[in-house]
Parts: C-alpha cells; sequence; structure tokens
C-alpha cells in the first residue's frame, strides 16, 4: 500500500504548499482523495499517471478539497481518456460540476459518474474483488465524509515444494488457493495447511478529513493500518479548533490511540504555524507512532 501527498495544507494554496489531496495506491488500484487547487500540477510533479485515475472521492465542499476537480475533468478530455471516471461525494457535487461544464461548453468525450453521499451512517460506497470502500461520517461545518479503504483477504499461496512433493496436478491449484483440501486417489486427505501459506494481511487505510474531535468514529476505524486525521491546529488554539470545527494534533492522536490504530498520519496544517514538527511533538504526548505528511512526501506501508 502506498500513500502519495500531493497536498496537506488547510484554506488556501501558497507558494511553496497546496491544499489537500493524495493518492492511495491499494492492490494496484489508484484512488484520488480530495481535489484542492493545483492537484493536477501535483499529479504531475510526482509522476502520477492520469489514466490510472477512475476512481475520485470528495470528502466535502469547501474549496481546499474540491476546487481542483472541474480543471481535473477537463483535463482528462484534453487528454482524449476514454474510460470511466467515477467521482464519489456529497450530494450537489454533480451539480456544481455539471453547471461548469455545461456553462464553458466543455462536456466529456468519456463517461463521467456521479455517486452523490447523504447518509449520516457509515456505508459501503465502493467494492470490487480486491477493496471495499465505506464512508466515515465527520462532524464540520458541512456534510462532511471521511473514506476507509479495506483489502479484501487475498487467496493462499501455493507451497511448491509440497504441492511437487504430493505429485499434486495443476488442475488443482484453485481448489488450494481457495483454501479446500485435497482427496488423492487412495483417500488420503492432504491439509491445505499443507500445501499452501495463509495470505499476507490484509491493510487498510482510513482517512479523516476536516472535523471537530468526534470520539463516534472509533468504532469504524478500530484496528486500522493506516489513520490520516486532520490537525488543522495545536492544542494552545483549541477553542479556535472548537469555533471551526477542526481538530487539534493532541485530539487526532486521542483517536488514534481510543482505536488502536497501528499508525497515525497528521496533516491539513493551518499555515499560522512556521514548523509542522510541533504537530508531531503534541501529538506523540498521546500516540507513539507519528508521522507527518507533507507536500509531496510518499509513504509505503
Amino acid at each position: 500500500m502506498k500513500l502519495t501527498i500531493l497536498g496537506c495544507y488547510a484554506a488556501t494554496p501558497r507558494t511553496f504548499t497546496n491544499p489537500t489531496s493524495q493518492v492511495l495506491e491499494i492492490k494496484n488500484r489508484l484512488f484520488l482523495i480530495d481535489c484542492g487547487e493545483g492537484t493536477q500540477v501535483q499529479l504531475r510533479k510526482n509522476k502520477i499517471r492520469f489514466s490510472k485515475i477512475n476512481h475520485i472521492f470528495i470528502s466535502h465542499l469547501h474549496g481546499d478539497h474540491f476546487f481542483g476537480l472541474v480543471g481535473l475533468v477537463s483535463t482528462f478530455t484534453l487528454l482524449n481518456r476514454a474510460s470511466d471516471l467515477h467521482i464519489y461525494g456529497p450530494k450537489g457535487i454533480k451539480e456544481i460540476i455539471m453547471l461548469q461544464l455545461k456553462l464553458s461548453n466543455s462536456w466529456t468525450n468519456y463517461g463521467l459518474f456521479f455517486h452523490e453521499l447523504e447518509s449520516r451512517e457509515s456505508e459501503t460506497i465502493y467494492e470490487d474483488d480486491k477493496v471495499i470502500v465505506k464512508t466515515i461520517p465527520l462532524k464540520h461545518r458541512v456534510y462532511t465524509n471521511g473514506f476507509l479503504f479495506q483489502e479484501k483477504i487475498g487467496a493462499r499461496k501455493l507451497n511448491l515444494n509440497a504441492v511437487q512433493n504430493f505429485e499434486i496436478d495443476k488442475c488443482y491449484f484453485q481448489k488450494i488457493k481457495n483454501g479446500s483440501d485435497i482427496t488423492q486417489d487412495d483417500g488420503t486427505i492432504i491439509n491445505n495447511e499443507v500445501l499452501s501459506f495463509d495470505p499476507l494481511p490484509a491493510m487498510s487505510y482510513a482517512f479523516c478529513s476536516d472535523t471537530v474531535y468526534n470520539e463516534s468514529i472509533v468504532p469504524i476505524i478500530k484496528n486500522v493500518d493506516i489513520l490520516y486525521h486532520e490537525s488543522t491546529f495545536l492544542q494552545t488554539e483549541e477553542t479556535l479548533a472548537k469555533k471551526t470545527l477542526h481538530s487539534t494534533a493532541k485530539e487526532a492522536a486521542t483517536i488514534a490511540a481510543l482505536a488502536s490504530v497501528k499508525q497515525l498520519i497528521l496533516g491539513h496544517y493551518s499555515t499560522r504555524y512556521e514548523s509542522i514538527e510541533k504537530f508531531r511533538e503534541e501529538a506523540k504526548t498521546i500516540f507513539k507512532d507519528v508521522l507527518l505528511a507533507d507536500d509531496g512526501k510518499n509513504f509505503e506501508f
């Protein structure tokens, strides 16, 4: 699993910082999460192929999380995109994007599908044979969701030495991968555990966008491998965090501890601070394994 941070700062773009956008690569799928201004420039800088992005998830309709979307949709047209594009986001996102395309006479030459969200409860919004994506209802000034990405447990791995020793025919290999025992011609049963290895553990990633401190998300993100949680402010600005319905680094760490996640990534920093290292220092007083997002940074798990 690989995470590329395209932007992770709050409010407005600056010379050296970008608003929220990131790319998650999981099971050879590429998911774009949020799409602030400058996203397509950051995609180019990080050498991410536009054509591999087929699913975009927008947490909420504040500009620093989706103002780059119509530009990216239009660029896909200029690049003669042929494959469908699916956009998941709050109700209203279709109206906004379609109005921009209509008034600029910039209709796409590919299938553009919107999946608008309204539920206040966690729900599955995407699923294929390898990955499932669920919403994480958050509390912000407008309707907002985070997203939980979970790998499905893969097939078991063949123990090649064992299948050769027992002279197992290749026609049974898929059956073994699916977890079945094998019965030989003489009636002897060979347990699957002898013929195969356990699959790699399924990974999970939770993206928690703008939200006030909210313990109701803990059961949804319980035991995830990686939690990205907004930390707009330090605890010295706790009053401002509550007023704007954002979180502090200490609060993000508290959520990580309550949910027993393995690693915490902080992001969505207010640009009022000279150093983002202060966010790590504050969070580590509550939770040990803290990483800092930064524009252009890659994480591999």
